[in-house]
């Protein structure tokens, strides 16, 4: 790798502008549903019962700024941004609508999801047609905005105009560049102005603008790259840019995939037909998924889906009802509807007897708030196969009656109906679990059993209609932390069980863990046993093997300490080196833990399936993630990486307008002992637009199945901690090599539009 020297300023990507600081939107300039939204309208919002207000809501002209009225004293013009919506539902899908409104409106309500923990936004239109414009509206607005994520550029260009007059005067441009997160001394600001100011007049308009923005969006780095490459009149051939493929990007790439990417990103019609790629079209290939650091392939589901449901990590949630703390936060289905919508695939029920006979999910004996068992259900049954298609496991945690417990079967028989998983999949006694591919669509129930899964095929007596069982481990937990009066620990404590309840659980039966020799004599297939973090750490430590060994037949569950009332996380990876399936997380809380959950499973087609390496799935391994004796599993690569620069990162003080970033980026490998590694830049003082590092790591890699690579940008403060700016995380297997640009996350998990890292990757087998 070559280092890249530019001398420029400021780098961005490339994108039309109209002289009046407006975004058109591709396409849908003449759009019926965009120009309704763009005229707005009064729209009937919805926070309670008896809090229905009519309020107008009308999209900016910068078609990135939505605008509404509001009737507080201080806050009489309020907006927020489009990039801010996670997304729009129709009809009385949120928890506020379906507890506030009646069935008739259906048609006409719609709401808006935003990202993080923001309130939804409910509303009710005057018609059912109306309703239908603004939700197509907004997701067509939502859509353009991802395809060209360069509108941040024309957003602070439209705030830096301060008398709206659709010039910029020399004043304006310094408070622009501030607010695009670049600090420029006086002399740079006025070189800049004069340069495009060809009318002398004092301002800049119309083509000095366009100007303006052509010097600003320049990238030197890029330059570099294409002028290597290009060699047929200063544009590159259809051979130039096969050479850039087989070369620096090292794909198994055709002349045929040359051309594919020509015709798919090449914006000058001229260049399209000789089969030539203009510097434009260049820069227009790197941000698009071909060029993207995370491999296009495993955007599917790419693995083997056939195995046993045991031979995968499953991406996990602990409490998902709630949406903050464990003591006092606020229980939704929303909680469920998130974790869902980003491909968890197992969610936990904390089950209690509610009023009037319904059963209610909420976290016991604390101050956190109730939902009805029954609405969860109907949530789940909404949202659980919307980004993945592949089962969904359901964790009770049963401290209800019989009577309850009787409705909580009926509920989720009724509700799920026939995805709901009522007998095993084979007409005889099964003696592994059948995969994922088997149980598409499918809700498997996790919890106690009174009998053994054989007594389904048995002709003997059907058993009792109730009995007792201990209860869940993890409430266990709770209840043995209890000492009596005479300060002994209380005794494990026992629940009565319904058989209508008893009878829904098929795979997963809980039992108790009493040792892994035990288990392996014991414990069938199907029953599984569930770990505090501290015991499940301690094993991961102490009995590594064995553990992996246990995981090769049977399912285990982690969950975080009761004493994480904060619902923080703690570290997934070692037990996922110990190969145990469902790591339960707090989802509802941004961590670096989550960002590795996210980037685990951000591979295999955001499925919440990822298959285990085969040194963790077949017996007769002598795997020790701590140890590394010889074996298959050793596969030492080499990873180099070149961090070059970054694009349009935000400011973390948007108050202070002189606030600029001083970013650094760090660049961590979490996998085994042997590989855990973080390395980092330099900071760059005063520009989150277009900082540029050219520093270059190497990390030697032992267990490349099991790394994740994890990019973190901070704000320097020689004060205080860092702040985070962004984030991304892929395991190491997903990644491409050459010139690469990264995404960046929120610590939410959420994509920051036109924000990135360039970079140059390499991971080659270690000599």
């Amino acid at each position: 790798m070559q280092a890249i020297h530019v001398h420029t300023r400021v780098v961005s990507i490339h994108l039309s502008v109209t002289s009046d600081l407006c975004v058109t939107p591709l396409g849908l300039e003449r759009d019926a549903d965009l120009q309704l939204l763009l005229v707005g309208g009064e729209l009937l919002k919805v926070r309670s019962s008896s809090w229905k207000k009519n309020r107008f809501y009308k999209l900016q002209e910068d078609c990135t700024t939505m605008w509404h009225e509001s009737h507080r004293t201080f806050k009489r013009n309020q907006t927020f941004s489009i990039d801010e919506i996670e997304s729009v539902r129709k009809g009385r899908q949120s928890e506020g609508l379906q507890k506030h409104t009646e069935a008739h409106v259906e048609d006409r309500c719609f709401s808006i999801i935003f990202k993080g923990r923001r309130r939804n936004l409910d509303l009710i239109a005057t018609s059912a047609e109306e309703a239908r414009q603004w939700v197509n509206g907004l997701e067509k607005i939502i859509s353009n905005m991802k395809k060209l994520n360069s509108h941040w550029i024309f957003n602070c260009m439209r705030k830096a105009d301060k008398n709206k007059d659709n010039k910029m005067t020399l004043k304006e441009l310094k408070h622009f560049l501030r607010q695009i997160n670049i600090e420029v001394d006086d002399m740079y600001a006025e070189v800049l102005f004069a340069k495009c100011d060809k009318s002398n007049s004092g301002s800049l308009e119309g083509p000095e603008i366009k100007h303006f923005y052509d010097l600003l969006i320049y990238r030197e780095e890029i330059d570099v790259i294409y002028g290597k490459y290009a060699t047929t009149g200063e544009q590159m051939s259809v051979k130039d840019l096969l050479n850039f493929l087989l070369n620096e990007q090292r794909e198994v790439a055709t002349m045929e995939d040359a051309v594919r990417l020509i015709e798919r990103y090449e914006l000058d019609d001229s260049a399209k037909q000789k089969n030539h790629m203009t510097k434009d079209g260049f820069l227009m290939y790197l941000h698009q998924e071909e060029g993207s650091i995370f491999n296009p392939a495993h955007k599917e589901v790419f693995q083997d889906m056939s195995q046993p449901i045991n031979h995968y990590f499953i991406s996990s949630s602990h409490n998902t009802y709630l949406m903050e703390d464990q003591l006092k936060g606020h229980s939704s289905t929303e909680a469920y509807i998130k974790a869902l919508m980003k491909s968890c695939r197992c969610v936990e029920l904390d089950c209690w007897d509610g009023a009037h006979g319904e059963p209610i999910i909420y976290h016991g004996h604390t101050l956190t708030s109730k939902v009805l068992f029954k609405d969860v259900i109907k949530a789940i049954k909404e949202y659980a196969f919307k980004t993945s298609e592949y089962p969904v496991i359901l964790s009770l945690e049963n401290h209800c009656t019989l009577e309850q417990q009787k409705l909580m079967a009926k509920h989720m028989i009724s509700i799920l109906g026939s995805a709901l998983l009522t007998s095993p999949l084979e007409d005889q006694m099964p003696t592994a679990f059948p995969s994922p591919q088997d149980l598409k669509g499918r809700f498997i129930v996790k919890g106690k059993r009174l009998n053994k899964l054989d007594a389904v095929f048995s002709n003997t007596s059907p058993g009792v209609e109730e009995d007792c069982v201990s209860e869940e481990d993890e409430a266990a937990e709770t209840s043995n932390s209890k000492t009596d009066s005479n300060g002994q620990k209380a005794k494990k404590s026992k629940i009565k069980l319904a058989k209508q309840l008893s009878d829904l659980v098929i795979y997963c039966r809980s039992v108790h863990f009493s040792g892994f020799e035990h288990a392996k004599d014991n414990q069938a297939f199907y029953e599984m046993s569930s770990f505090k973090e501290s015991k499940a750490v301690n094993l991961a430590e102490t009995a590594v093997n064995a553990f992996i060994h246990h995981n090769m037949t049977k399912l285990s569950r982690i969950y975080p300490a009761g004493s994480r009332t904060d619902s923080s996380n703690y570290n997934p990876v070692p037990l996922w080196n110990a190969g145990c399936q469902i790591v339960a997380l707090n989802f509802q809380t941004p961590s670096k833990e989550m960002d590795l959950n996210q980037g685990r499973f951000r591979s295999n087609g955001v499925s919440g399936y990822f298959l285990k390496p085969d040194f963790q799935r077949y017996p007769g391994t002598e795997f020790d993630p701590t140890t590394l004796t010889k074996g298959p599993w050793l596969k030492r690569k080499t990873f180099h990486i070149m961090v070059i620069s970054a694009q349009q990162l935000p400011k973390l003080n948007k108050d202070k307008c002189k606030s600029i970033v001083d970013p650094l980026v760090k660049v961590e490998i979490d996998g085994v002992p042997a590989d855990t590694c973080s390395k980092e830049t330099r900071s760059i003082e005063n520009n989150g637009f277009n900082p540029m590092w050219n520093e270059t790591f190497q990390f030697d890699i032992q267990v490349p199945e099991l790394a994740l690579v994890r990019f973190l940008v901070e704000d320097y403060d020689s004060t205080s901690q860092n702040d985070l700016i962004g984030q991304y995380c892929l395991p190491l297997t997903s990644l491409q090599n050459g010139y690469r640009h990264v995404p960046l996350l929120t610590k939410h998990g959420d994509v920051i539009p036109s924000a990135g890292l360039f970079v140059h990757l390499m991971l080659l087998d270690a000599k």
